[in-house]
Parts: structure tokens; sequence; C-alpha cells
């Protein structure tokens, strides 16, 4: 097994993923759908295995029942719907957010995932400013939070691009310092201190990915194999973060919980 980074930089995922097929791999596991894009391009033949937004909507694969070709994962993105959840529970933990900064790429951003964002908060009469990042890095995230008071944001809204979790520690260090509140996309992130976070079972997700490639490896096309959809949300809670933030969390919200982390 070989390992490949795009080093958080995709605006290099098109070159890498050409290096990556020059190698002739048996298959290609891809983290993220904006990565696995630019295999889809790279190659029509050698299986790919993903974990991704709405495969359809960003246009890996005509249907998730039967997606043709060489591509399948799992998809782990609830749409709108998710979103407007993350955000109804942030104001549930604090007082109604003014305007919400979301955090995310620029690509992300231009992408229906950011006008699902942007849809999200406009039906929870909150105002969503973009807090882009052009690449994925420590520069980055320090800038964009450098910007923060200038932009008057009062919470924060991380995006579901796996790309965070590589820099999670850094990112949670830099929201407590800005003093805001946010909601992030996995437990990862509350478990070295976020706050809150709803979102599918990562390690879960990751356990099936495994069962795909077996598959593959074994003889399966991948034409034949549905996306699997992740259906089960869980709400964690780090109250150590919340006490540190001056909330005091309603009883209902804490007992909704499937972890609360002390």
């Amino acid at each position: 097994m070989e390992r490949y980074s795009g080093e958080g930089r995709t605006e290099r995922y098109a070159e890498l993923a050409r290096h990556v097929v020059s190698s002739n791999p048996d298959l290609i596991f891809a983290i993220a759908g904006p990565l696995a894009l630019s295999f889809k391009t790279a190659t029509t033949t050698i299986p790919i295995v993903t974990v991704t937004a709405d495969p359809i909507a960003i246009g890996l694969v005509p249907s998730i029942a039967h997606p043709g070709g060489n591509i399948t994962g799992v998809a782990v993105d609830g749409g709108l719907e998710i979103l407007g959840k993350r955000i109804g529970l942030l104001i549930e933990a604090t007082s109604k957010p003014s305007n919400a900064g979301y955090l995310a790429s620029r690509s992300n951003w231009e992408r229906p995932i950011g006008a699902a964002a942007r849809e999200a908060g406009k039906r929870a009469g909150i105002s969503l400013t973009g807090e882009l990042l052009a690449s994925f890095n420590d520069g980055e995230y320090r800038r964009v939070f450098g910007t923060l008071k200038e932009d008057r944001v009062d919470a924060i809204i991380v995006s579901e691009e796996s790309e965070h979790l590589t820099y999670r520690e850094l990112l949670v260090e830099l929201v407590a310092k800005s003093s805001v509140p946010a909601v992030y996309p996995y437990r990862e992130f509350v478990e070295v201190g976020g706050l809150i976070s709803y979102s599918i079972d990562l390690a879960a997700a990751y356990r099936r990915l495994a069962n795909l490639v077996d598959e593959i490896l074994k003889g399966a096309n991948p034409a034949d194999i549905p996306f699997y959809q992740q259906t089960k949300f869980e709400l964690i809670i780090n109250l150590k973060t919340a006490k540190a933030l001056g909330l005091e969390l309603p009883a209902m919200l804490l007992g909704r919980a499937d972890e609360v982390i002390e």
C-alpha cells in the first residue's frame, strides 16, 4: 500500500491524481469528493473507492444505486437538512448568532454545498459569512482567524471538508482564542476541545470502506456496488468547553446528546 498526499493544496489534486494513476495501482482510495473527481478525470479503468458528500451533486456518479463506471464508496453528507441541524444546535447552545462564519475552502464555498450552507443560514435567520481558505495549511488558518473580529463573526460553522481533520488541534485552539462558539462536522474535533458536533460516525464509515476495498480486490465490479449512505448521526458535546465560553447549555440539549465530554 502506498500513501500519497495533496498536502492540503487543492490546486495540486489533478497533478497528484495523474501521478498516482501512472503508477498503475490495483485500486485507489480517495479521501473526499474533490480528490475523487480528479481521479475520475485521470482514469476510467482503475477502481476508485471514496468517502464523499452527495456523489451525484458533485458529479462523481449518475446514480447512488447504480454508480456505473469505476467509482463507488460511502456518502456521508446529509445536505441542507444536516447543515440546518448544525446551525440549529449552535443557536440552541448559544444566544442566536447574528453573523456566523462558514470556515471552508474557496472551492467549497463556490460549489453547491456552499450554496446549501448559505440557504441553511437564511432559513435559520442568520447571516453567513464565508471565512475562506486558499489552501489547507497552518498559515491560512491563522490568516483567516485574524480577520474574524474585522468581519464581526460571533459563531463559526466548520465545513465537512476532510482536510480540516489534519489541522483539528490547531483549528480548535484558534477557535478557543477567538472566544466564539463553533459547531463541527465530526466528533474528532470535540474530542480535542471543540464545543459541539453533529455527524456520522467516521469510524463506522471507514470500516465499511475497508469492506468495499476487500470486495473489489476479490473481483467485484465497482460499477455494480451501490454507494452506501450513512443515515445515523450522533451529537457530541464538550461540557468543559461550554463552561470555558460561559455557556449554560439547556438540559434538553444535553439530554439529547449521544455523548457529553466532561
